[in-house]
């Protein structure tokens, strides 16, 4: 089987290559690219496309390794003894398998989505390294060794927060999601809206890649902040003349609260649109 893209989701011709690419090596593929690309929904729709079962790992900036194995609750079983509780005698009991070891131990081919690995410590894809490459680990309080049954397609998600080191890097295949071009754009707002006014469109398209432009903003517009505002806009009914010839160093585009994500960005499109209007003005 080949992952194509879905209904649901645009894949580039790029992008499908190193997914089948991935698959093919029995390589992890590690997905970078920017917030709100679709690095994440590109497992689920790996899993949806291939009709495979998706197991997710979101990490945190606490997350440890050991805890996509197992976890030991040495606590809970000390209460337990203290208190004579039958169920302290089957260690099983106190072992909380994690993502990969759920993973490892299906009976068929699984989707695992280690989530956004960079916001972990530094040392967390390294030791995590004889794991994802092996495909096993070793469980010291039963003394039994985890072994995948069928190797699951591995999508690693990271948004480039911090450096991954390179023992890691080598044993993954490497894609990095460019930012749509407005004829990839169309087509995943034909996707999302495929009822939407054409002329809306085209217009919406125009001012936020204006947006995206300019000089010194903080956070560019993704695009899920695009589909977003366009859902805002359908939703209000905005008349096509108010997007068309619109200029954001001119006007702040309307609802722009789904397309600006922190006051820097929107003063800074104030000032611009001000300046402007006074250097345009007689």
């Amino acid at each position: 089987m080949k992952f194509q893209g879905t209904n649901d989701y645009v894949a580039t011709d790029d992008l499908s290559m190193a997914v089948n690419a991935s698959v093919s090596l029995q390589r992890p593929l590690l997905v970078k690219g920017e917030p709100g690309t679709g690095k994440t929904m590109l497992a689920e729709q790996i899993a949806a496309s291939l009709n495979l079962r998706l197991i997710q790992w979101h990490i945190k900036s606490t997350t440890k390794a050991q805890q996509g194995l197992y976890e030991y609750d040495a606590v809970s079983r000390l209460r337990d003894s203290q208190l004579g509780n039958e169920r302290v005698h089957d260690i099983n009991n106190y072992i909380k398998k994690g993502k990969l070891w759920e993973a490892f131990e299906a009976d068929e081919q699984v989707v695992l989505l280690i989530d956004e690995i960079d916001k972990a410590d530094i040392e967390f894809p390294n030791d995590l390294l004889v794991e994802i490459d092996k495909m096993e680990f070793f469980v010291y309080e039963t003394g039994e060794t985890i072994k995948a049954k069928t190797r699951p397609i591995v999508i690693i998600t990271s948004n480039n927060e911090k450096e991954l080191p390179d023992a890691f890097l080598r044993r993954c295949f490497f894609h990095y999601i460019s930012f749509p071009s407005r004829e990839t754009m169309q087509k995943i707002i034909d996707v999302h809206f495929p009822t939407i006014k054409k002329d809306l469109v085209a217009n919406a398209l125009d001012v936020f890649f204006d947006v995206r432009k300019i000089p010194g903003l903080k956070k560019k517009p993704s695009t899920s902040e695009l589909v977003d505002w366009l859902k805002l806009l359908m939703a209000d009914d905005i008349p096509d003349d108010i997007l068309q010839n619109s200029d954001a160093r001119q006007a702040i585009p309307p609802l722009h609260g789904a397309l600006l994500k922190n006051e820097q960005d929107v003063q800074l499109l104030e000032r611009l649109a001000f300046m402007t209007r006074r250097k345009n003005s007689p």
